[in-house]
């Protein structure tokens, strides 16, 4: 009996045992069935994003494809920009250049109104220009300006006009005369009544901002001393060698007009600095402008004579200064007989562009 209770007892052991072995079993399955669905999950994402991926680099190959077509079209449009702009620049350098040598004209001068306390003690001038017209006149051709606009008119509408040169006749072509595109533009300048350039500011080895002490210390005068006066800025630039210099009194500025060089010690020594007037330039109202002389005709077919160029040109003039020929009394003329010459127009006071300025 006790062996057999021995044996029963092992029995149950063995049982306990192995439920607990299948116990462990089944929880080695359960957390490999959570690994395995991790890693397809994970691999499931994977693929996704490797697929994200792949649409990426595509769509990055065809925005590539794009931008270099895009790229291609605007190196080939940037060539044709070059090309456009040497061939406008050699066709405007002419009219740039007169617009750079035009002489501009004063007028008038207009006093600023009384604003009190907030005068500013700034000159404020205004230059108004038109550029000249240029206009290349071709062998066989002349050009008549008429003091008389309506003289000029009449004879644009005759189309046609028999002239005597040499003792023979000849039919010249009577056209209006159209002129290129010119330019105006104002020049406003203002000359500031507190602020003055300095320049030609030696270099001094000491620092900075001692340097402007010194040039404020210089420019600072009693109101009776020659120029000069408290000071509100001075802004210093050493690498340049200049200063600005502002005085805190409107009108302190014009003290200096004249005076080109100043003096300045530092350092044991005199220095002249270069003094001006401190400028602001503004270009306004710049605009092109096309015009129809009214008092100026262009003749066109006039034959070759025997007779020099001067003599030709004096013939066309007494023909049209007869009111029986329907002329009048003429201000300039230009004739060519070969090669071709300039002319450049410009607008008189009221507005009608007559006087010719120029020379073969």
């Amino acid at each position: 009996m006790e062996k057999l209770k021995e044996e029963l007892k092992m029995w149950k052991k063995r049982v306990e045992e192995a439920e607990n072995t299948k116990h462990d079993v089944h929880l080695s399955k359960l957390i490999a069935d959570e690994d395995r669905d991790r890693a397809e999950r994970k691999l499931t994402e994977l693929k996704e994003q490797e697929k994200q991926h792949k649409d990426r680099m595509m769509n990055f190959e065809r925005e590539l494809l794009l931008l270099n077509q895009e790229n291609t079209e605007l190196k080939k449009g940037i060539e044709k920009l070059k090309e456009d702009l040497k061939e406008y620049s050699s066709q405007d350098n002419s009219i740039q250049k007169k617009v750079a040598e035009m002489k501009l004209k004063f007028t008038h001068l207009e006093e600023m109104k009384d604003g009190g306390a907030d005068v500013d003690m700034d000159t404020h001038c205004v230059f108004r220009a038109t550029t000249k017209i240029p206009f290349k006149l071709n062998q066989k051709q002349a050009l008549l300006t008429f003091e008389d606009e309506e003289v000029a008119q009449r004879l644009t509408k005759m189309s046609k006009h028999c002239v005597n040169l040499d003792n023979r006749t000849a039919n010249v072509a009577v056209k209006p005369f159209e002129l290129d595109i010119g330019f105006r533009f104002e020049l406003h300048v203002t000359v500031s009544g507190k602020k003055i350039n300095v320049s030609e500011i030696p270099e001094l080895p000491i620092p900075k901002d001692w340097m402007r002490d010194k040039l404020e210390l210089s420019f600072y005068k009693t109101e009776q001393a020659a120029g000069g006066g408290e000071i509100e800025n001075v802004t210093y630039n050493k690498g340049a060698g200049t200063a600005v210099i502002t005085f805190l009194k409107a009108g302190a500025s014009k003290n200096f007009v004249g005076c080109s060089k100043y003096p300045f010690y530092a350092e044991g020594r005199c220095f002249n600095l270069c003094v001006s007037p401190d400028f602001d330039v503004q270009l306004r109202k710049f605009q092109p402008y096309c015009r129809v002389s009214k008092k100026t005709i262009l003749l066109k077919g006039i034959p070759e004579v025997e007779e020099d160029e001067e003599s030709v040109q004096d013939m066309i003039e007494i023909h049209f200064q007869k009111p029986s020929n329907g002329g009048g009394e003429i201000e300039k003329i230009k004739y060519i007989s070969r090669g071709a010459a300039y002319v450049c127009f410009e607008e008189d006071t009221e507005n009608a562009t007559s006087e010719i300025t120029g020379n073969s």
